[in-house]
């Protein structure tokens, strides 16, 4: 830490824990509880049951997380494709087109989520491209908001990465193609993991463009957790709530055990 001396470490682990605890650990609390409560209507619960996990991990919401993790995944991939793809050509463009570039991607996180959703269905509900109806249009949004976050994550990186790697490699007659799969994408493999954990984490809980695109036989577990709770099953939608969260560290921490050994390699 920062700060040295004793008294004032204990003051500032003190005001950490009264800012966290209201505004991050309580509410996370207060969901876990609620996922195991059979009634609420005190200050708190009465009883303590595994019921809503016991149908939150089966039957149809077992197969919304299933097609959460799908669309995650999928989304994930497709974004880190582009905007890594994106950041190498816009490391090589002059201050103006990077611009340009930096503000392109930029777009679907400038505006509401709910905007990129209309756009996707509009641009997408009719020929040439129709994906209205489909699973594909959902990845395909998730895919466009997510997207920035690849980007920014990787040109980060190639603006820290030494030069001298890919002049040494050149110097001795390498060619750009494999300069790039043997030299950059090793040295950027930490950066590359990390933005791919963060897109598949915001897809997974993306909400509003989803209910705006996804069809009856693809329903994501956000979708699923807002009707459980506006029909009045609050508890079922907590404890689906606590299996999305489950099932995105899970994956986060394989993707951490990644990063770490790319960055030890």
């Amino acid at each position: 830490m920062l700060v040295h001396s004793r008294k004032a470490r204990w003051v500032t682990w003190a005001l950490f824990a009264v800012l966290f605890v209201p505004l991050f650990a309580l509410p996370l609390l207060v969901i876990v509880t609620a996922s195991l409560a059979e009634n609420w209507s005190g200050a708190f619960p009465s009883g303590l049951t595994g019921e809503h996990y016991a149908s939150a991990t089966r039957g149809e919401s077992l197969q919304a997380l299933t097609t959460s993790l799908v669309t995650a995944v999928s989304a994930g991939l497709l974004a880190l494709a582009v905007g890594a793809w994106a950041a190498l050509a816009a490391a090589s463009l002059k201050k103006g087109g990077k611009r340009f570039l930096d503000a392109l991607f930029m777009l679907p996180v400038a505006v509401p989520s709910v905007v990129v959703g209309l756009a996707v269905l509009v641009a997408f509900s009719e020929p040439p491209v129709l994906l209205n109806g489909t699973r594909w249009i959902v990845v395909l949004a998730h895919a466009l908001l997510v997207t920035a976050f690849a980007y920014q994550s990787v040109s980060a990186a190639l603006v820290r990465l030494d030069p001298a790697y890919e002049q040494a490699a050149a110097s001795l007659g390498a060619r750009p193609a494999y300069v790039l799969w043997k030299v950059k994408l090793p040295l950027l493999l930490p950066s590359l993991t990390a933005a791919a954990g963060l897109c598949f984490a915001l897809s997974m809980g993306e909400l509003s463009a989803t209910m705006m695109l996804y069809p009856p036989d693809w329903m994501p577990l956000p979708v699923r957790i807002y009707a459980a709770t506006d029909r009045g099953s609050t508890f079922t939608g907590a404890a689906l709530a606590v299996v999305l969260m489950a099932a995105t560290l899970l994956v986060l921490l394989a993707v951490s055990r990644i990063r770490t050994r790319a960055s030890y390699r």
